[in-house]
């Protein structure tokens, strides 16, 4: 949802669905977006696919393939191709579908591997780890393990242009959802990573999996743990009401948010009440 109160997601993101003004074709100098045909209420403008070479290299690394789209796999490729570029690496964020469906097609129009953390997703032997330094592009890219929005987020450093793509751990706009198979102790431990790389690295802007560039990385960071605080507290304020039940919590936590997005809500509303049992601050009786 927006921190207004849209939450969504897979796609991780927020609210209503827009034309993506701005974004494709945004990015750093050795960064570039590719924004996927698949807007929706859980992937905003579209899935941001990245292009990432250093400039005049022959080779490109791509970020998060997005769906099964031809014509937007296509377009990735001859994108490359127009700066003298061919794919050398294809690198999942993580493996919801909104990133990684286009995958094995985009492997099959150019001969990339595909590198995930879960070997589920990889195609080739190669996967990531936190650590790993990805140089398809040129330019180095170092890996940085950010579990919980899911088990196999990442993010990605380009230390040359103190940027670092994001996924669905941070978005251009609104705040993510954490997924199944996801954890928000987990996630608000890589929130924090991430904000202390915000001042170590001096970073100058988060190139995320869904939504406009952000350039103010600390402060983007600073107001999702601020967001989360809150919802917390939200949370516990309804259970001290009396609320023992997911579908309760939600209706007086997000009274006010469209009912079409309560399901949504109720992934978050589980992933904190998990949280709060594994910090023995759930009392009994709330079942989720």
């Amino acid at each position: 949802m927006t921190r207004a109160g849209q939450e969504s997601p897979a796609g991780g993101g927020a609210g209503t669905a827009s034309h993506g003004g701005g974004i494709d074709g945004s990015g750093s100098p050795r960064a570039r977006c590719v924004l996927a045909p698949n807007p929706s209420i859980m992937t905003l403008d579209g899935t941001n696919t990245w292009l990432i070479a250093e400039p005049g290299s022959a080779s490109a690394l791509v970020v998060d393939p997005g769906p099964e789209d031809e014509r937007h796999l296509r377009r990735v490729r001859e994108i490359a191709a127009q700066s003298g570029q061919r794919v050398a690496a294809i690198v999942l964020t993580h493996g919801h579908s909104d990133h990684s469906a286009g995958a094995r097609r985009l492997a099959e129009l150019t001969g990339a591997g595909v590198r995930a953390l879960d070997p589920a997703h990889r195609l080739g032997e190669e996967g990531v780890g936190e650590g790993d330094v990805l140089t398809a592009g040129g330019c180095p890219v170092r890996v940085i393990a950010t579990p919980g929005h899911s088990a196999d987020s990442v993010c990605l450093l380009i230390e040359a242009d103190a940027a670092v793509l994001t996924g669905d751990t941070v978005l251009g706009r609104g705040s993510t959802v954490i997924a199944g198979d996801g954890s928000l102790g987990d996630y608000l431990a890589s929130l924090d990573r991430l904000r202390r790389l915000a001042d170590s690295a001096r970073l100058r802007m988060l190139l995320p999996g869904h939504g406009p560039v952000l350039a103010d990385p600390a402060g983007a960071i600073d107001g999702y743990l601020a967001h989360r605080a809150e919802r917390l507290a939200e949370i516990e304020a309804a259970i001290a009401a009396g609320e023992r039940s997911v579908e309760g919590i939600v209706a007086r936590v997000y009274g006010d948010v469209d009912r079409a997005l309560w399901p949504f809500a109720e992934w978050s509303v589980r992933a904190q009440l998990d949280y709060l049992a594994g910090r023995g601050a759930l009392p009994p009786g709330v079942s989720y």
